[in-house]
């Protein structure tokens, strides 16, 4: 590691603690930790919308799936273009017009408003265990593209630096710190992709000659995608936008209805087609200069997830590299840190509450920095079990979206509140996608076990909703 690229990025990740730090003096109430006051803007709210979205996961993923597949992988992220605008057009009216919602700090807060407290307390728990794993799936994104990058620093260390960073920032600062914090990371992460990471990486593999001379013409193709990859990401990352926690939470920040519709909007075409094909592309990148030999002890068949990182070693000088790293542990940290305020409200306001009630404003808080303190050291040790990005934050979002989905639906726009309904849903459709991807059991039609999931939760709902009106 060049002595210049780690000064730049011990001064990044010295100004993010920094800016945690300031925000730790400004913070005077729970409000301010988890909803920023509710007073923050539509582009502030936006840039860290995508920041989260795309994030250090997707970062490195679409890297993975531009190396695997070329351009067409950019369609993963299309799914989040769809799902931000149906967010802005049908759930965010919905949750701002509503004043019961004004005072909410967390996703199951609503599932309790719209069902009641039991139902409420499942919603929490799935929140919490989905939101730990997303957290997990960042942290080790970071350490994979430190020690694909720096070959001396080895992965564990770098979950460890990762990690520490990460929690200590947003331990300080909560969702100020998160959002002002995204929307820095997110412009340092764009101009590093445009200024530099893109533009050395092209001319390394040769330009346009060398990228046509030395992949199949399927590499430069939107159509090889398979139906079933096309389902699986939209059934899978679509709903996400109705039900993830990160997303309430600025939906809740957001200053008015037209801020955060503007936020959304802002958001879906950040992600698709900017991001999305940036992303893919740096990973067609990596393959070019593996199949040509210029990527020392790099194959084809290594770890995909790793290729982009090397390739940037590898071409980028002293100073250009530290700046490019920066850029993309911006991504991760934008992701991690939210994740990591999402699975902390969930375990203050909607499970400890029930059992303690903080005295003071400043017991709250240290009560909110102690929970978010062990969440992210759980999410550390947990990210040390897992190999691969992709598969980890997939599941996270596969577990949330089949136990949730159905009942926000159903509560929010259909106005069928059942409590015995919404339970067997969360239950029943978190379960089978859970066990499904666990024991990794091949599905019928190559489908994600997340359909079938969906699958069984609208069933139960629809069974059991039924079942309890007939006895009225």
């Amino acid at each position: 590691m060049n002595f210049l690229d780690l000064v730049i990025f011990i001064a990044y990740m010295g100004a993010m603690l920094g800016i945690g730090y300031y925000y730790m003096r400004k913070n005077t109430s729970q409000e301010d930790y988890y909803v920023g006051g509710r007073s923050i803007g539509s582009w502030h709210i936006g840039l860290s919308v995508v920041a989260t979205d795309v994030g250090g996961g997707f970062s490195i993923g679409l890297g993975g799936l531009g190396f695997a597949m070329g351009i067409s992988g950019s369609w993963m992220l299309f799914t989040g273009l769809v799902g931000a605008w149906l967010a802005a057009v049908f759930l965010i009216p919905r949750v701002k017009s509503d004043p019961a919602f004004s005072k909410f700090y967390t996703f199951p807060q609503i599932i309790g408003h719209l069902f009641d407290s039991k139902t409420a307390l499942v919603a929490s728990v799935i929140c919490f265990l989905g939101y730990l794993g997303f957290t997990s799936s960042q942290l080790l994104a970071g350490a994979k593209l430190a020690s694909g990058t720096f070959p001396e620093l080895e992965l564990s260390t770098a979950l460890v630096i990762m990690g520490t960073v990460a929690v200590v920032y947003t331990v300080m600062g909560g969702l100020k710190a998160v959002i002002y914090t995204d929307t820095i990371q997110w412009i340092i992460l764009m101009l590093g992709l445009i200024g530099i990471g893109i533009p050395a990486a092209f001319l390394f593999v040769g330009g346009w000659q060398g990228i046509h001379d030395t992949l199949p013409p399927e590499f430069l193709s939107l159509s090889q995608l398979g139906w079933q990859d096309a389902v699986n990401w939209g059934i899978t990352i679509v709903p996400i936008w109705f039900v993830g926690m990160t997303l309430y939470q600025r939906i809740f920040a957001a200053k008015d209805e037209k801020s955060a519709k503007k936020a959304w909007f802002i958001a879906g075409l950040f992600e698709w087609p900017l991001m999305a094909f940036m992303g893919v592309f740096l990973g067609l990148l990596s393959r070019v200069a593996v199949e040509q030999g210029a990527l020392e002890g790099f194959t084809a068949a290594m770890d995909p997830e790793l290729g982009l990182p090397v390739l940037l070693s590898q071409v980028l000088p002293a100073g250009l590299l530290g700046l490019m790293m920066s850029a993309y542990f911006s991504a991760v940290l934008s992701t991690a840190d939210s994740c990591l305020m999402a699975a902390s409200g969930n375990l203050v306001t909607d499970l400890l509450r029930k059992f303690f009630t903080p005295s003071s404003h400043s017991q709250e808080l240290r009560l909110t920095q102690g929970v978010t303190l062990g969440i992210g050291i759980l999410a550390v040790l947990l990210a040390w079990q897992m190999t691969e990005v992709l598969t980890l934050m997939l599941y996270s979002y596969g577990f949330m979206v089949s136990g949730l989905l159905v009942p926000v639906i159903a509560g929010l726009f259909f106005n069928l509140k059942n409590p015995p309904a919404a339970i067997a849903a969360m239950i029943l459709g978190g379960t089978v996608t859970a066990g499904l991807s666990f024991f990794e059991i091949a599905m019928p039609l190559g489908l994600d076990p997340n359909f079938y999931g969906i699958l069984v939760s609208t069933s139960a709902f629809w069974i059991v909703y039924k079942i309890s009106n007939q006895r009225k």
